[in-house]
């Protein structure tokens, strides 16, 4: 019997309009991040699995997939690109030199319950700054968010910043500092379960007392209103209160300071109650949401993880950087109709007469920039129409006996059924000029 085709629970294909989709997508983000002087990198999708285990929280570890490989080794799927960096920057450090730059398309892979733009295997794509401690670098990680948001057509998006060293400083000053990073794992779900369903978890699962949990709560209640100016006048009161929540205000007010005039400041604002999961990141984090798309979550989100080097290296060196959500974010953008699935070529030759004629325009017109597929064989015109309507060509150029004979075109525009007879250079103008 025929085996039944069929994908594996969170796992999907993508037809040619959704992967071309994807394919714009990712030029635009590699376009903005070599504008700031990224380079690009590749690691493996398996790991070592001690590589892996070692990071990541309790969820994560849970997710993730890992087994023996045909040499009895143990073996993992990289669930982030981040931790492979902090391998691959152990292992290649006196090459790369510091500060080091990079970003990373891949995909990765977490067992997760599926939803709505995220799957068991997506594609993630992230930028980071390695080996400086200047806030200078968290800085320039949130201009190239803007940045690549704002080449794909975005407008109304909001980076959410917060610091790690804040809760860190908390949680010190209620005596809490063994718990932090269990504490910061419930505080990032309030998004999904809700205030009260934070309480709750704070409460029974480690047993903090009503005095510290309303604490807490009243905390990550200080909202941003208007400019950050304000939220840092209502903060000014907890500097007093440990060292290092202090330092967490301060680097927050000197990253607005950085970022005033550079990026608008309707993109960006001061969000307390901003966790991230992720127990590597100890310093400024950020969630990047769509103003339009609030359900959709987080598509770009990312921090600095000064400690994360240690576990392959003696050595001390930082980082900062951030990761988008390739499949969430194209969700996002075809939900908002900012990403059309269009054809890769700019025409399509439809030869009447001679397939060896229509081969040598099609050839010229490569040459002249342009894309260009041909219909393979000469058939009734009919036929090879359907198919470029099919194909959703906005161009047709048919090639007859009389084409040939006089060395012109006819341009059909498949959208209003109009043609003209033209010539080879003015048929490149009006393809160039309009795009696919």
């Amino acid at each position: 019997m025929p085996i039944t085709p069929r994908t594996l629970s969170g796992f999907k294909d993508k037809l040619p309009h959704e992967a071309y989709a994807k394919s714009k997508m990712i030029k635009s983000l590699i376009e903005s991040f070599e504008s700031f002087g990224f380079p690009p990198i590749e690691t493996p999708h398996l790991e070592y699995a001690e590589i892996l285990k070692k990071q990541g929280s309790d969820e994560i570890q849970k997710e993730m997939y890992h087994f023996k490989d045909h040499g009895d080794r143990e073996v993992a799927l990289r669930f982030d690109l981040t931790v492979p960096l902090a391998r691959f920057l152990a292992q290649y450090k006196n090459e790369l030199g510091l500060p080091f730059k990079r970003y990373c398309i891949g995909n990765v892979f977490r067992g997760e319950r599926a939803q709505r733009g995220r799957y068991r295997e997506f594609t993630q794509c992230d930028f980071d700054i390695l080996g400086t401690n200047s806030i200078g670098a968290d800085c320039e990680i949130i201009q190239v968010i803007y940045a690549s948001l704002k080449n794909l057509g975005l407008e109304n998006f909001t980076i959410n910043i917060n610091n790690r060293k804040i809760f860190n400083g908390l949680c010190s000053y209620l005596s809490l500092e063994n718990q932090v990073v269990e504490i910061l794992r419930i505080i990032d779900k309030i998004d999904k379960i809700g205030l009260d369903s934070v309480k709750l978890e704070l409460s029974e699962k480690l047993k903090l007392n009503d005095k510290d949990i309303e604490f807490l709560i009243d905390f990550l209640n200080i909202k941003q209103e208007g400019c950050t100016n304000g939220i840092f006048t209502k903060l000014e009161k907890y500097k007093i209160l440990d060292s290092k929540l202090q330092e967490g205000i301060a680097e927050l007010e000197e990253l607005c300071n950085l970022l005033e005039n550079i990026i608008p400041s309707k993109n960006y604002k001061i969000n307390l109650s901003i966790a991230r999961g992720l127990g590597y990141y100890t310093g400024i984090i950020y969630e990047t949401t769509l103003d339009d798309l609030q359900d959709l979550g987080s598509v770009c989100s990312g921090g600095r993880y000064d400690n994360l080097i240690s576990n392959f290296s003696s050595d001390n060196i930082s980082g900062v950087g951030a990761s988008i959500g390739l499949d969430r974010l194209l969700a996002g953008l075809e939900s908002l109709q900012l990403i059309k699935a269009n054809n890769p070529a700019n025409a399509i030759i439809i030869p009447l007469n001679n397939l060896k004629y229509a081969y040598k325009i099609a050839k010229n017109l490569r040459e002249n920039g342009l894309n260009i597929e041909v219909y393979g064989e000469v058939v009734k015109p009919k036929k090879s129409l359907q198919y470029a309507n099919n194909k959703n060509y906005k161009w047709a150029i048919i090639l007859g006996e009389e084409e040939e004979k006089t060395n012109t075109l006819t341009l059909k525009n498949m959208l209003d059924g109009s043609q003209n007879t033209e010539t080879i250079e003015s048929t490149l103008s009006i393809l160039n000029n309009c795009g696919k």
